[in-house]
């Protein structure tokens, strides 16, 4: 499942400030370092948009939340081809596990293991664009489990901001 070309995706700031997967970590490290004292929680989430017959943008955000105190995300875009709803939505689930697996030990060099060690920082969810409403509740379970075999927490929407919220800005 592993993407080489991912850690080469370019991610983007708010401010529109281009940067390479490291310095999303060593900004994320400089974020965290403002408050050391604070709680943080790392989200994965995806989302995508119909483009061209057959493509999609898919948007990937990396989501620091400060807990109790708002936070920063990041975004990486990427168009790729897709054959239906569910196929769009499995390949959202995929660039989110694939980009977790890798930003986990990225931000582990960038932070130290002590983070983690003292939990002052979670790094355990991916946000699924599903729920029980709508065109993808047959998707959930599937996906879910899916999420689960990687070691990771799966959320839902109406929770999974990181994917319906965030991501969802830029597709």
């Amino acid at each position: 499942m592993s993407n080489p070309a991912l850690s080469k995706n370019i991610f983007y700031t708010l401010s529109g400030e281009q940067l390479s997967l490291a310095e999303v970590a060593v900004e994320i490290r400089r974020y965290v370092l403002l408050h050391p004292r604070d709680f943080y929680e790392v989200i994965i989430g995806t989302d995508s948009e119909a483009a061209l017959e057959g493509t999609a943008a898919f948007v990937t955000a990396v989501v620091v939340r400060r807990i109790g105190n708002g936070g920063v995300y990041f975004w990486t875009h990427q168009v790729k081809e897709f054959f239906g709803l569910k196929d769009r939505i499995w390949k959202e689930a995929l660039l989110s596990i694939t980009l977790a697996q890798e930003f986990r030990s990225v931000l582990k060099e960038a932070l130290g293991e002590e983070m983690f060690w003292e939990d002052k920082l979670s790094f355990r969810c991916i946000h699924l664009d599903v729920g029980r409403n709508g065109p993808t509740r047959d998707l959930v379970e599937s996906l879910s489990g899916m999420v689960k075999g990687y070691g990771f927490e799966p959320v839902i929407k109406p929770f999974a901001y990181g994917a319906s919220v965030v991501a969802d800005r830029h597709t």
